[in-house]
Protein backbone atom coordinates (compact mmCIF):
# COMPACT_ATOMS: atom_id res chain seq x y z
CA UNK A 1 0.00 0.00 0.00
CA UNK A 2 1.24 3.55 -0.58
CA UNK A 3 0.09 6.62 0.48
CA UNK A 4 0.01 10.34 -1.29
CA UNK A 5 -1.87 13.61 -1.14
CA UNK A 6 -3.36 13.15 -4.51
CA UNK A 7 -4.47 15.64 -6.24
CA UNK A 8 -7.90 16.03 -7.94
CA UNK A 9 -6.41 17.25 -10.99
CA UNK A 10 -4.51 14.00 -11.35
CA UNK A 11 -7.33 12.21 -12.52
CA UNK A 12 -11.20 13.20 -13.88
CA UNK A 13 -12.58 12.07 -10.76
CA UNK A 14 -15.77 12.97 -12.39
CA UNK A 15 -15.88 10.89 -15.05
CA UNK A 16 -18.45 7.80 -14.72
CA UNK A 17 -19.81 4.39 -16.51
CA UNK A 18 -23.01 6.61 -18.15
CA UNK A 19 -19.78 8.96 -20.15
CA UNK A 20 -18.89 5.53 -21.98
CA UNK A 21 -22.33 4.22 -23.32
CA UNK A 22 -24.13 6.00 -26.72
CA UNK A 23 -26.72 5.07 -29.28
CA UNK A 24 -26.13 1.70 -30.64
CA UNK A 25 -23.48 0.34 -28.07
CA UNK A 26 -23.91 -2.70 -25.61
CA UNK A 27 -23.42 -1.23 -22.52
CA UNK A 28 -20.71 -3.26 -20.16
CA UNK A 29 -19.53 -0.01 -18.65
CA UNK A 30 -22.60 1.18 -16.06
CA UNK A 31 -23.08 -1.21 -13.16
CA UNK A 32 -26.41 -0.84 -12.62
CA UNK A 33 -28.09 -3.88 -13.04
CA UNK A 34 -30.39 -4.17 -16.68
CA UNK A 35 -34.02 -5.57 -17.35
CA UNK A 36 -35.33 -3.49 -14.34
CA UNK A 37 -37.05 -2.44 -12.46
CA UNK A 38 -39.70 -5.77 -11.81
CA UNK A 39 -43.39 -4.91 -12.70
CA UNK A 40 -44.36 -4.93 -9.20
CA UNK A 41 -41.85 -2.30 -8.52
CA UNK A 42 -42.95 -0.43 -11.52
CA UNK A 43 -46.47 -0.61 -10.14
CA UNK A 44 -45.37 0.83 -6.97
CA UNK A 45 -43.78 3.74 -8.98
CA UNK A 46 -46.38 4.31 -11.12
CA UNK A 47 -49.25 4.58 -7.71
CA UNK A 48 -46.48 6.87 -6.25
CA UNK A 49 -47.09 9.54 -9.05
CA UNK A 50 -50.80 9.87 -7.99
CA UNK A 51 -50.31 12.39 -4.85
CA UNK A 52 -47.08 14.28 -6.55
CA UNK A 53 -49.49 17.49 -5.24
CA UNK A 54 -48.22 16.90 -1.54
CA UNK A 55 -44.74 17.27 -0.25
CA UNK A 56 -43.05 14.22 0.60
CA UNK A 57 -43.46 12.39 4.15
CA UNK A 58 -40.41 10.02 4.52
CA UNK A 59 -41.76 8.41 7.32
CA UNK A 60 -42.78 5.32 6.13
CA UNK A 61 -39.73 4.76 4.35
CA UNK A 62 -37.36 5.60 6.80
CA UNK A 63 -39.32 2.55 9.15
CA UNK A 64 -38.74 0.16 6.40
CA UNK A 65 -35.56 0.86 6.36
CA UNK A 66 -34.63 0.46 9.90
CA UNK A 67 -36.96 -2.48 10.02
CA UNK A 68 -34.50 -3.72 7.29
CA UNK A 69 -31.32 -3.54 9.02
CA UNK A 70 -33.41 -3.77 12.72
CA UNK A 71 -31.84 -0.57 12.99
CA UNK A 72 -33.55 2.52 15.09
CA UNK A 73 -35.22 5.19 12.85
CA UNK A 74 -33.53 7.74 14.31
CA UNK A 75 -30.20 5.84 12.99
CA UNK A 76 -31.94 6.37 8.92
CA UNK A 77 -30.88 8.84 7.01
CA UNK A 78 -32.78 8.83 3.37
CA UNK A 79 -30.73 10.31 0.72
CA UNK A 80 -30.90 10.95 -3.41
CA UNK A 81 -28.88 8.10 -3.95
CA UNK A 82 -25.68 7.65 -2.69
CA UNK A 83 -24.07 10.44 -4.30
CA UNK A 84 -26.12 12.65 -2.44
CA UNK A 85 -24.87 11.25 0.89
CA UNK A 86 -20.82 12.06 -0.02
CA UNK A 87 -22.12 15.28 0.00
CA UNK A 88 -23.78 15.84 2.90
CA UNK A 89 -21.15 13.93 4.43
CA UNK A 90 -18.23 16.42 2.57
CA UNK A 91 -20.32 19.26 4.16
CA UNK A 92 -21.56 18.33 7.31
CA UNK A 93 -18.16 17.11 8.58
CA UNK A 94 -14.62 18.75 9.37
CA UNK A 95 -12.51 16.77 9.19
CA UNK A 96 -8.76 17.77 10.07
CA UNK A 97 -7.25 14.56 7.58
CA UNK A 98 -9.40 12.95 5.80
CA UNK A 99 -8.24 9.74 4.11
CA UNK A 100 -9.61 8.21 1.39
CA UNK A 101 -9.14 4.52 0.09
CA UNK A 102 -8.84 3.99 -3.52
CA UNK A 103 -8.83 2.34 -5.38
CA UNK A 104 -12.52 3.15 -5.40
CA UNK A 105 -15.93 5.04 -6.51
CA UNK A 106 -14.50 8.44 -7.03
CA UNK A 107 -17.14 10.64 -5.99
CA UNK A 108 -16.49 10.63 -2.27
CA UNK A 109 -13.20 11.94 -2.58
CA UNK A 110 -15.00 14.87 -5.45
CA UNK A 111 -17.22 15.69 -3.01
CA UNK A 112 -14.70 16.31 -0.20
CA UNK A 113 -12.29 18.10 -2.51
CA UNK A 114 -15.95 20.20 -3.66
CA UNK A 115 -16.21 21.06 -0.04
CA UNK A 116 -12.76 22.61 0.40
CA UNK A 117 -11.23 19.46 2.53
CA UNK A 118 -7.63 18.43 1.27
CA UNK A 119 -7.89 14.89 0.69
CA UNK A 120 -5.09 11.90 1.39
CA UNK A 121 -5.27 9.06 -0.69
CA UNK A 122 -4.26 5.42 0.74
CA UNK A 123 -3.73 3.40 -2.50
CA UNK A 124 -4.06 -0.53 -1.29
CA UNK A 125 -1.22 -3.01 -3.09
CA UNK A 126 -1.34 -6.30 -4.49
CA UNK A 127 -4.77 -7.69 -5.26
CA UNK A 128 -6.06 -4.94 -3.38
CA UNK A 129 -6.84 -5.72 -0.28
CA UNK A 130 -7.42 -4.32 2.81
CA UNK A 131 -4.60 -3.62 5.99
CA UNK A 132 -6.13 -1.51 8.02
CA UNK A 133 -2.98 -0.29 9.54
CA UNK A 134 -1.74 1.43 6.37
CA UNK A 135 -4.37 3.90 6.87
CA UNK A 136 -2.68 6.74 8.77
CA UNK A 137 -3.57 6.75 12.97
CA UNK A 138 -3.89 10.79 12.65
CA UNK A 139 -6.78 10.43 9.94
CA UNK A 140 -9.97 11.63 11.38
CA UNK A 141 -12.20 10.58 8.58
CA UNK A 142 -11.38 7.29 6.45
CA UNK A 143 -13.50 6.98 3.17
CA UNK A 144 -13.55 3.17 1.97
CA UNK A 145 -15.54 1.00 -0.60
CA UNK A 146 -17.31 -2.68 0.33
CA UNK A 147 -17.66 -4.31 -1.74
CA UNK A 148 -15.11 -1.80 -3.92
CA UNK A 149 -16.02 -0.19 -7.27
CA UNK A 150 -13.86 -0.99 -9.61
CA UNK A 151 -11.88 -3.84 -7.99
CA UNK A 152 -15.59 -6.12 -6.73
CA UNK A 153 -12.98 -6.77 -3.98
CA UNK A 154 -15.15 -7.23 -0.05
CA UNK A 155 -12.89 -6.66 2.58
CA UNK A 156 -13.87 -8.51 5.97
CA UNK A 157 -16.43 -6.79 8.18
CA UNK A 158 -13.65 -7.11 10.97
CA UNK A 159 -11.02 -5.28 8.74
CA UNK A 160 -13.17 -2.27 8.26
CA UNK A 161 -14.17 -2.04 11.50
CA UNK A 162 -10.47 -2.34 12.77
CA UNK A 163 -10.48 1.02 11.27
CA UNK A 164 -13.20 2.78 13.87
CA UNK A 165 -11.55 4.64 17.15
CA UNK A 166 -12.21 7.15 19.12
CA UNK A 167 -12.37 10.78 17.42
CA UNK A 168 -12.38 9.42 13.87
CA UNK A 169 -15.46 8.89 11.43
CA UNK A 170 -15.56 5.70 8.89
CA UNK A 171 -17.09 5.86 5.79
CA UNK A 172 -18.29 2.67 4.10
CA UNK A 173 -19.81 2.66 0.74
CA UNK A 174 -21.79 -0.40 0.16
CA UNK A 175 -23.72 0.34 -2.96
CA UNK A 176 -23.15 -3.05 -4.15
CA UNK A 177 -23.03 -4.62 -0.91
CA UNK A 178 -26.28 -6.62 -1.69
CA UNK A 179 -24.37 -8.26 -4.83
CA UNK A 180 -23.26 -10.42 -2.29
CA UNK A 181 -25.79 -12.88 -1.49
CA UNK A 182 -26.51 -12.87 2.38
CA UNK A 183 -24.56 -9.69 3.02
CA UNK A 184 -21.94 -11.34 5.19
CA UNK A 185 -19.19 -8.77 5.55
CA UNK A 186 -22.11 -5.62 5.26
CA UNK A 187 -21.39 -2.99 8.74
CA UNK A 188 -24.98 -1.65 8.06
CA UNK A 189 -26.69 -4.22 11.44
CA UNK A 190 -23.35 -3.10 13.55
CA UNK A 191 -22.59 0.22 12.84
CA UNK A 192 -19.23 0.16 15.25
CA UNK A 193 -18.98 3.91 16.87
CA UNK A 194 -18.18 6.47 14.36
CA UNK A 195 -19.62 4.34 11.55
CA UNK A 196 -21.53 5.65 8.55
CA UNK A 197 -22.50 3.28 6.37
CA UNK A 198 -23.81 4.07 2.32
CA UNK A 199 -26.00 1.95 0.60
CA UNK A 200 -27.85 2.56 -2.94
CA UNK A 201 -31.16 1.08 -4.37
CA UNK A 202 -29.84 1.99 -7.88
CA UNK A 203 -27.81 -1.08 -8.78
CA UNK A 204 -29.54 -3.91 -7.68
CA UNK A 205 -33.05 -2.49 -9.03
CA UNK A 206 -32.19 -0.37 -11.88
CA UNK A 207 -33.19 2.60 -10.59
CA UNK A 208 -30.21 5.24 -11.62
CA UNK A 209 -32.70 7.58 -13.08
CA UNK A 210 -34.89 7.49 -10.12
CA UNK A 211 -31.90 8.31 -7.09
CA UNK A 212 -32.98 6.54 -4.25
CA UNK A 213 -30.52 5.33 -0.94
CA UNK A 214 -30.06 6.17 2.75
CA UNK A 215 -27.11 6.59 5.26
CA UNK A 216 -27.20 4.34 8.37
CA UNK A 217 -25.09 5.66 11.50
CA UNK A 218 -25.64 6.66 15.14
CA UNK A 219 -27.99 9.31 16.10
CA UNK A 220 -26.15 12.42 15.98
CA UNK A 221 -24.20 11.99 13.14
CA UNK A 222 -27.62 11.19 11.72
CA UNK A 223 -28.68 14.60 12.81
CA UNK A 224 -25.60 15.95 11.36
CA UNK A 225 -26.46 15.04 7.72
CA UNK A 226 -29.65 15.86 7.74
CA UNK A 227 -29.17 19.45 8.70
CA UNK A 228 -27.01 19.49 5.87
CA UNK A 229 -30.01 18.61 3.66
CA UNK A 230 -31.81 20.12 1.90
CA UNK A 231 -35.93 20.36 2.81
CA UNK A 232 -37.50 17.43 0.87
CA UNK A 233 -34.79 15.91 -0.92
CA UNK A 234 -36.14 12.73 -1.50
CA UNK A 235 -39.46 12.57 -4.07
CA UNK A 236 -42.03 10.75 -3.42
CA UNK A 237 -41.34 8.13 -6.17
CA UNK A 238 -37.99 7.41 -4.92
CA UNK A 239 -39.43 6.90 -0.91
CA UNK A 240 -42.23 4.46 -2.58
CA UNK A 241 -39.05 2.93 -4.16
CA UNK A 242 -36.75 2.77 -0.44
CA UNK A 243 -40.34 1.33 1.32
CA UNK A 244 -41.10 -1.45 -0.92
CA UNK A 245 -37.14 -2.57 -1.83
CA UNK A 246 -36.34 -2.95 1.93
CA UNK A 247 -39.74 -5.30 2.24
CA UNK A 248 -38.51 -8.47 3.31
CA UNK A 249 -39.81 -10.61 0.30
CA UNK A 250 -38.21 -7.92 -1.87
CA UNK A 251 -34.33 -8.64 0.01
CA UNK A 252 -35.07 -12.32 -0.25
CA UNK A 253 -35.38 -11.86 -4.14
CA UNK A 254 -32.31 -9.51 -4.24
CA UNK A 255 -30.48 -12.29 -2.82
CA UNK A 256 -31.47 -14.59 -5.49
CA UNK A 257 -30.46 -12.53 -8.17
CA UNK A 258 -27.03 -12.23 -6.70
CA UNK A 259 -26.65 -15.80 -6.30
CA UNK A 260 -27.36 -16.07 -9.91
CA UNK A 261 -25.20 -13.20 -11.18
CA UNK A 262 -22.21 -14.08 -8.81
CA UNK A 263 -22.32 -17.84 -10.69
CA UNK A 264 -22.15 -15.98 -14.07
CA UNK A 265 -19.64 -13.36 -12.85
CA UNK A 266 -17.00 -16.00 -11.69
CA UNK A 267 -17.69 -18.05 -15.47
CA UNK A 268 -17.00 -14.67 -16.73
CA UNK A 269 -13.70 -13.80 -15.03
CA UNK A 270 -12.85 -17.70 -15.22
CA UNK A 271 -12.96 -17.44 -19.18
CA UNK A 272 -10.88 -14.10 -18.93
CA UNK A 273 -8.48 -15.20 -16.61
CA UNK A 274 -7.85 -18.20 -18.89
CA UNK A 275 -6.94 -15.73 -21.95
CA UNK A 276 -4.21 -14.64 -19.88
CA UNK A 277 -5.49 -11.79 -18.51
CA UNK A 278 -5.34 -10.31 -14.66
CA UNK A 279 -8.71 -10.43 -13.46
CA UNK A 280 -8.63 -8.91 -9.86
CA UNK A 281 -9.30 -12.09 -7.67
CA UNK A 282 -12.41 -12.64 -5.62
CA UNK A 283 -14.55 -10.69 -7.30
CA UNK A 284 -18.19 -10.06 -5.29
CA UNK A 285 -19.93 -7.49 -7.10
CA UNK A 286 -21.71 -7.36 -10.90
CA UNK A 287 -18.51 -6.39 -12.22
CA UNK A 288 -14.85 -6.95 -13.12
CA UNK A 289 -11.42 -5.39 -12.97
CA UNK A 290 -8.89 -6.40 -15.73
CA UNK A 291 -5.69 -5.67 -16.23
CA UNK A 292 -5.13 -5.64 -20.33
CA UNK A 293 -1.87 -4.29 -22.24
CA UNK A 294 -2.99 -0.80 -24.29
CA UNK A 295 -6.50 -0.83 -22.15
CA UNK A 296 -7.22 2.08 -23.67
CA UNK A 297 -6.66 1.23 -27.17
CA UNK A 298 -9.09 -2.39 -26.57
CA UNK A 299 -11.90 0.54 -25.29
CA UNK A 300 -11.27 2.13 -28.29
CA UNK A 301 -11.64 -0.82 -30.56
CA UNK A 302 -14.18 -2.35 -28.71
CA UNK A 303 -16.18 0.66 -29.11
CA UNK A 304 -15.82 0.56 -32.86
CA UNK A 305 -17.53 -3.14 -32.56
CA UNK A 306 -20.51 -1.50 -30.63
CA UNK A 307 -19.79 -2.53 -26.92
CA UNK A 308 -18.97 -0.29 -24.34
CA UNK A 309 -16.30 -0.99 -20.87
CA UNK A 310 -15.29 1.62 -18.08
CA UNK A 311 -11.54 2.74 -19.01
CA UNK A 312 -10.16 2.24 -15.35
CA UNK A 313 -7.32 5.02 -15.94
CA UNK A 314 -9.86 7.72 -14.03
CA UNK A 315 -9.39 5.82 -10.90
CA UNK A 316 -6.53 6.45 -8.33
CA UNK A 317 -4.81 3.66 -7.93
CA UNK A 318 -5.00 1.95 -11.27
CA UNK A 319 -3.89 3.13 -14.73
CA UNK A 320 -4.57 3.02 -18.63
CA UNK A 321 -4.11 -0.90 -18.37
CA UNK A 322 -7.37 -1.28 -16.60
CA UNK A 323 -10.86 -1.77 -17.73
CA UNK A 324 -13.94 -2.54 -15.63
CA UNK A 325 -16.84 -4.95 -17.39
CA UNK A 326 -20.34 -5.49 -15.83
CA UNK A 327 -21.19 -8.88 -15.60
CA UNK A 328 -24.56 -9.23 -17.54
CA UNK A 329 -26.78 -12.63 -18.54
CA UNK A 330 -24.53 -15.09 -20.22
CA UNK A 331 -26.07 -14.45 -23.93
CA UNK A 332 -23.68 -11.24 -23.66
CA UNK A 333 -21.22 -11.98 -22.10
CA UNK A 334 -20.38 -14.74 -24.54
CA UNK A 335 -21.16 -12.12 -27.40
CA UNK A 336 -18.39 -9.89 -25.50
CA UNK A 337 -15.87 -12.88 -25.26
CA UNK A 338 -16.50 -13.37 -29.02
CA UNK A 339 -15.54 -9.91 -29.74
CA UNK A 340 -12.78 -9.98 -27.46
CA UNK A 341 -11.68 -13.05 -29.23
CA UNK A 342 -11.47 -11.36 -32.38
CA UNK A 343 -9.11 -9.10 -30.94
CA UNK A 344 -6.68 -11.72 -30.09
CA UNK A 345 -8.01 -11.42 -26.69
Amino acid sequence: MSTAAGSDQDVDLRHHGDAEVGDGLRDFAVNVRTGMPPEWLAERLRASMADLAAYPDPAAARRAVARRHRRATEEVLLTAGAAEAFVLIARALRPRRAVVVHPQFTEPEAALRAAGHAVERVVLGKDFTLDPDAVPAGADLVMIGNPTNPTSVLHPAAAVAALARPGRTVVVDEAFMDCAPGEPESLAGRLPGGMIVVRSLTKTWGLAGLRAGYVLAEPGLIAALAGAQPLWAVSAPALAAIEACSAPAAVAEAAEWAAGMAAERDRLAAELAGRGLYVVPGARASFLCLRVPDALGIRALLRQRGYAVRRGDTFPGLGPDWLRIAVRDRPDNDALLEVLGDLGI
